[in-house]
């Protein structure tokens, strides 16, 4: 919480905060809350920072968010802000990614690199052009990071299944999970919106 100065931070009353989400340029919102997360300094019983997670397929435009009411010492305000960039994953520095793509580890294999190329993401998909689309219908396949409608032309191989992405960072992302948390990867058709 900022006071009337962007460099001043204040403390408020422990409450939960409901909230109300939309993609730039859509009619509808999504609600979720924002629970009350106490930082040092904070005094009892009171908070400075309120945090919640985005309801599925929001995580990859500009947002708004909209809470309609919060109370500061006594007072009920209401507030919105509106993120500055697309929450889409950032791609990885090329070192790190060569690392990534062209060694094995936890379900992502030899075999795995070289079906997909013995390549990186970014380098086979160096023309590619994302098309972000939030709202996936029943039997579209979906991105296993995002959740939004997957490109059925930006695929990788992992566990010898082929899946399917929005854009090349995601598969970035799914191969590190792969990789440190080859547990949390579902089957490639796990992920066909239901």
């Amino acid at each position: 919480m900022l006071g009337q100065e962007d460099s001043e931070v204040i403390d408020v009353e422990t409450q939960t905060l409901e909230a109300f989400v939309r993609q730039s340029g859509d009619a509808g919102s999504k609600a979720m809350s924002l629970g009350a997360t106490p930082q040092p300094g904070d005094a009892e019983g009171r908070t400075s920072v309120f945090t919640g997670k985005l309801p599925d397929g929001l995580a990859v435009e500009t947002i708004l968010v909209v809470v309609p009411s919060i109370t500061i010492n006594g007072q009920r305000y209401r507030f919105s802000f509106q993120t500055t960039e697309s929450l889409m994953p950032r791609k990885i520095t090329d070192e790190a990614e060569r690392e990534l793509y062209l060694t094995a580890g936890g379900l992502y294999a030899d075999a795995d690199i070289k079906a997909s190329g013995s390549t990186t993401a970014s380098d086979k998909y160096a023309s590619f052009r994302s098309m972000h689309d939030p709202h996936p219908e029943a039997g579209d396949w979906i991105c296993p990071i995002t959740g939004t409608k997957a490109n059925p032309a930006c695929t990788w191989i992992i566990g010898g299944q082929e899946y399917q992405f929005c854009c090349p960072p995601c598969i970035d992302e799914f191969v590190v999970r792969a990789k440190e948390q080859p547990d949390q990867v579902k089957p490639a058709a796990a992920y066909v919106k239901q």
